[in-house]
C-alpha cells in the first residue's frame, strides 16, 4: 500500500473513531435520561440495570477514546515522518 493510501485508510480510522465516541455519548445522555425519569416512575427493573448499562457505556467509551488518542498520534506521527503534505501536493500536481 502505498504512503498516501495507507494515511487516508488511517485518517478515516480516526474519524470513524470520533464517529464511535459522539455515538457512545449520546447513548450516556439518553440513559441518564431515562436513569432521571425513572427516580419519578419508580420502576425496580429500570433501578436494576441501567446503572450497569451505564457503566458498561461509560467503560467503552473510555477505552474508545484512549483508542482514538493513541490512534491519532500515531496518524500525526505517520504523516509527519513520511512528508504527507509534500505527498499530497506532488499528487495534486501531477494529477494537472
Amino acid at each position: 500500500m502505498d504512503k498516501l493510501k495507507k494515511f487516508g485508510l488511517m485518517e478515516k480510522i480516526v474519524h470513524e473513531l470520533e464517529d464511535l465516541k459522539h455515538s457512545q455519548t449520546a447513548i450516556i445522555q439518553k440513559l441518564a435520561k431515562i436513569e432521571v425519569d425513572n427516580i419519578e416512575l419508580g420502576d425496580k427493573r429500570l433501578e436494576k440495570d441501567l446503572p450497569d448499562m451505564h457503566q458498561r457505556v461509560a467503560d467503552n467509551l473510555d477505552t474508545i477514546v484512549s483508542i482514538l488518542e493513541d490512534f491519532a498520534k500515531q496518524t500525526d506521527t505517520y504523516s509527519d515522518k513520511n512528508n504527507i503534505a509534500a505527498l499530497k501536493e506532488q499528487e495534486i500536481i501531477d494529477n494537472l
